[in-house]
C-alpha cells in the first residue's frame, strides 16, 4: 500500500496531474489507482512506498550535463552544470561541434554566469550567441576525467516557418478534403495521388492556394477495412492503396498487368468499385495488390537487375528510410502472409508469439528468407511517396503559395508496426482519449498508446524529430491533429474506462522548439488544431511558436452573450473552416441530420438530452442568421427565422463567403459543402454504427469543376481572399 503523500509526490515529479478542470469548470479528481497504474506504465517501481520513492529518486537524479538540451537562438545559450560544490570550474572546457562540423571551444572559467550549488542549485555557463540552427554535439572536459561528458544541444528558431506569402498579409483559400472520398472516371475505386494530383490543378486554376488532406499515414494493407486514417499502423509512412497504380512508369511497359488489367471482368469490377457509393476496401485492395506485384516484377527485371538509374534511386530511399521503412516493409510482409491463411489476423497481438516484436529472431530469419515479399513492400512505399511528390511539385509549378497541407494524427494504433517495433518510446500499458465532457459524458479512449515524455527526452527527442521529417516531406503546411497534446494528455490505464485517465504533461516548450527548427528546414508551416478544452497555458505558448490555429465557425462564440464572433475579428494567424471532418456537413448540419442519425444509432438515449441539443442547435442557427444579416451579407430572399429557412445554395455560399471576407490567413472549404451533401465522412463515437471513412463525394471531379456554381464560388472565395488581404 503506498500512501496518498508519496503518490502525490512522485506523481509531481513524473508529470502526472491528480486533478483537472472538468468541462463544467470545477475541479475534478484523479483516482490514486490511476495514478499508481499510470506511474508503474511509465517504469516506476509501485510495489511498495519505499519502493517507488527509490525508483522516483534514480530516474530524476541529475547528471552533470543533461544529455539533450534545446534552446531557442535568440536567447542567452546557457548550460546548466550539477556539480559538487567543491568542483573547481578551473578543471573544465568545453568544445563544441555543430552538424555542420564547424568547431567552437573554450574554457568554463571566463564563461560562468552564475553558481548556484550552494542552494543545490547548479553552476552555469554561457555559449556563445549566434549559433547556427541544428543538432550540435557539446563536450564538456573535465582534468583528469578519461571521458568528457556529452549532450546533443538543439539550437532552434523562435517561431515555425511562414511562407513569404502569409508574412505579406495574403488571404489563402482551398479545400480540405478526405483523399479517399474523390470520384475520378479513371480511379480504382477509391481517391487517389493522381485524383490528388487533378484536384491540385483545378484548385491552382480557379486561385486556391491549398489542398488539405486527411492523414495519409500507412494503414493495413492486410486488412484494408482497417481503415480509420486517425489510427495508422505508422505516421511515418504512407498508405499504398492510395497509390495511383495506373501512373506507376511500369505499368506503361508491362504487358501482364496491362492485360489483367483489360480483361472484361477486371474492368467490370473497376467500374462497380467507383460507382460504389461506399468505398469498398476490400474489393480496392484486391484489385490494386492483385496488379502491384507485377510492376515490382518488371521494376526487378528493367532496373534492378541491371542497377539502372531508376534502381539506384530506389535504393537511395531505402538507404534514407533505414530502420523503419524496414520494420514497415516486414510488418506489412508477415501480415498478407498470416491474413492470407487466416483473416481474423488483424494486428500483430495475433501473429504467432515468436513474431510479436520485430527484433524477436524469427522475424529477423523472416526477412532473411522473404526478401523479395519485403522487397515488394519497400517499393509500394517507395511509389508512394514519389506520387505524393509529383503533386506537391505540380503545385509549386502551378504557383500554389501552400501547396499540400497535411494532416498528423495523434497517435498509432495498438496493433500496427509502430507498436510492433516499438522500443521502449510509446508507453504500450496506457491508452489516450478524453475527459468527460458534456456531449460525451463517458469521455473518450482512442485505444492510441502515447509517446513516454521521458523516453522522449532520454533518447534526444529523436522519435518525435523523425515523425516531423517524414510529414513535412512534400508539403507546405502540417496539420497537428490534438496539437494540446504537446503540453498534455490525457491516459487512460490499458483496458480502463475513459473516465479513469489522467493528464500527464510533456515538455511542451522543447517540442515546439523542435517543432519549428524542422519546420524551417522543410519550408513548412504548421497548423494545431486546438479545439476542445484548450488550457490557458498553452494558448500564448502556440501563437508565439507560430502556429497557426484553427478556427471552426459554429464553435466561435462570445463568452459574454454566445453571439458568433465576426470573422474579421479572427487572428491573422488562424485558419478557419465551417466544418470539419468530425462534423455533419453544412447542409447536415442545418438540417439536424447528425442529432436525428446519432438518436436512430443510440448515441443520445437520453431524450430530454436530445431534445436539448436540439434547441441549441436551433438557437445557433437564428445566431448565425442574426450575425450574416448584421454584417450586411444575407442574400436577398433568405428569411431571418431560422425556423423556416432552409440550408440552400445561396446561403451556403453567403456562409461561405462571410468568413472568406474574414482576417484569418487561411480558409478552408469542404467540397461537400460545394455539393451540397448531407452525410458526413466520421460520426464521432461510432464504430460499426455507422460506416465511417467509407463515404465518397457524389459528384466525379470532371463533372464538379464543369458545374456553373461551383466555379461561380472558386471564383467568389478568390475575390473575397483577395478584398480581405487589401484590409
Amino acid at each position: 500500500m503506498i500512501d496518498s503523500n508519496t503518490l502525490k509526490h512522485v506523481a509531481e515529479m513524473a508529470k502526472v496531474a491528480d486533478r483537472y478542470i472538468s468541462a463544467s469548470g470545477e475541479d475534478a479528481y484523479v483516482s490514486e489507482d490511476t495514478i499508481c497504474h499510470l506511474l508503474g506504465s511509465l517504469g516506476y517501481d509501485t510495489s511498495s512506498a519505499a519502493n517507488l520513492l527509490k525508483s522516483a529518486e534514480k530516474k530524476h537524479k541529475k547528471d552533470v550535463l543533461k544529455s539533450v538540451m534545446v534552446k531557442r537562438a535568440d536567447q542567452p545559450i546557457e548550460i546548466e552544470l550539477y556539480l559538487g560544490v567543491s568542483a573547481r570550474d578551473s578543471d573544465f572546457s568545453w568544445r563544441l561541434e555543430t552538424e555542420a562540423g564547424d568547431i567552437f571551444e573554450g574554457y568554463l572559467q571566463s564563461q560562468v554566469v552564475r553558481d548556484e550549488r550552494s542552494t543545490g542549485g547548479p553552476l552555469v555557463f554561457a555559449l556563445p550567441k549566434d549559433l547556427p540552427w541544428g543538432y550540435h554535439r557539446l563536450s564538456l572536459i573535465r582534468k583528469r576525467r578519461k571521458s568528457p561528458y556529452l549532450s546533443t544541444l538543439i539550437i532552434t528558431p523562435s517561431a515555425c516557418y511562414q511562407q513569404p506569402q502569409m508574412q505579406s498579409g495574403k488571404k489563402m483559400w482551398g479545400p480540405s478534403v478526405q483523399l479517399y472520398t474523390l470520384r475520378t472516371g479513371h480511379n480504382w475505386g477509391i481517391g487517389d495521388f493522381g485524383d490528388l494530383k487533378q484536384l491540385v490543378g483545378e484548385v491552382a486554376s480557379r486561385g486556391g492556394d491549398f489542398v488539405g488532406l486527411n492523414p495519409i499515414h500507412a494503414l493495413f494493407p492486410a486488412n484494408p477495412e482497417a481503415a480509420s486514417p486517425y489510427s495508422p499502423s505508422s505516421r511515418r509512412w504512407l498508405n499504398v492503396l492510395y497509390i495511383d497504380v495506373s501512373s506507376v512508369p511500369e505499368f506503361s511497359l508491362c504487358s501482364e498487368a496491362q492485360q489483367q488489367v483489360g480483361s472484361a471482368d477486371f474492368q467490370q469490377r473497376l467500374q462497380q468499385a467507383r460507382e460504389s457509393h461506399w468505398v469498398n476496401y476490400q474489393e480496392v485492395a484486391s484489385l490494386k495488390l492483385a496488379i502491384l506485384p507485377l510492376l515490382f516484377q518488371e521494376f526487378k527485371t528493367r532496373h534492378l537487375e541491371t542497377n539502372s538509374e531508376r534502381a539506384q534511386a530506389f535504393l537511395a530511399f531505402v538507404e534514407s528510410g533505414a530502420g523503419s521503412l524496414l520494420q514497415q516493409a516486414a510488418f506489412d510482409a508477415l501480415h498478407a502472409d498470416f491474413y492470407a491463411k487466416d483473416n481474423s489476423v488483424w494486428g500483430w497481438p495475433v501473429f504467432p508469439e515468436q513474431y510479436q516484436h520485430f527484433s524477436n529472431r524469427a522475424v529477423q530469419q523472416y526477412i532473411r528468407e522473404h526478401q523479395e515479399q519485403v522487397q515488394y513492400y519497400l517499393y509500394l512505399q517507395w511509389i508512394a511517396e514519389e506520387q505524393v511528390k509529383e503533386v506537391q511539385d505540380l503545385a509549386d509549378e502551378k504557383g500554389m503559395s501552400v501547396g499540400l497541407y497535411r494532416d498528423l494524427a495523434v497517435g498509432v494504433a495498438d496493433s500496427g508496426v509502430e507498436t510492433w517495433a516499438d522500443n521502449g518510446c510509446l508507453v504500450q500499458d496506457a491508452s489516450i482519449g478524453a475527459p468527460p465532457d458534456i456531449l460525451g459524458p463517458l469521455g473518450q479512449n482512442w485505444g492510441l498508446p502515447p509517446l513516454s515524455p521521458q523516453k522522449l527526452q532520454a533518447t534526444g527527442y529523436d522519435a518525435f524529430i523523425q515523425l516531423l521529417r517524414a510529414n513535412m516531406k512534400h508539403c507546405g503546411a502540417l496539420r497537428i491533429d490534438h496539437v494540446l497534446g504537446l503540453l498534455r494528455l490525457w491516459w487512460i490505464p490499458k483496458g480502463g474506462q475513459a473516465t479513469q485517465g489522467a493528464y500527464v504533461y510533456y515538455p511542451v516548450e522543447e517540442m515546439l522548439a523542435i517543432l519549428a527548427l524542422e519546420s524551417h528546414r522543410h519550408h513548412c508551416s504548421v497548423i494545431g488544431e486546438d479545439l476542445g478544452t484548450v488550457p490557458e497555458e498553452i494558448v500564448e505558448l502556440l501563437r508565439e511558436a507560430g502556429i497557426y490555429s484553427y478556427k471552426v465557425f459554429f464553435f466561435e462564440t462570445s463568452r459574454q452573450d454566445g453571439g458568433y464572433l465576426s470573422p474579421s475579428h479572427y487572428a491573422s494567424q488562424s485558419m478557419a473552416t465551417l466544418c470539419t471532418h468530425d462534423m455533419p456537413t453544412l447542409r447536415g448540419f442545418w438540417h439536424c441530420d447528425d442529432l436525428k442519425m446519432g438518436h436512430e444509432l443510440g448515441l443520445y438515449p437520453d431524450e430530454q438530452q436530445l431534445q436539448t441539443l436540439f434547441n441549441d442547435r436551433l438557437k445557433s442557427k437564428q445566431g448565425i442568421l442574426d450575425s450574416v444579416a448584421w454584417h450586411g451579407r444575407l442574400p436577398e430572399g433568405v428569411g431571418q427565422d431560422a425556423n423556416f429557412v432552409p440550408m440552400d445554395e445561396s446561403l451556403s455560399e453567403a456562409l461561405q463567403y462571410h468568413v472568406a471576407a474574414g482576417s484569418s490567413a487561411l480558409l478552408s472549404v469542404q467540397l461537400e459543402d460545394w455539393l451540397h451533401m448531407d452525410n458526413p465522412v466520421n460520426i464521432p463515437g461510432t464504430v460499426d454504427e455507422y460506416p465511417n471513412w467509407r463515404r465518397k463525394l457524389s459528384m466525379d471531379l470532371d463533372r464538379l469543376f464543369s458545374e456553373a456554381n461551383v466555379n461561380r464560388v472558386a471564383a467568389n472565395l478568390t475575390e473575397a481572399r483577395a478584398k480581405a488581404s487589401q484590409r
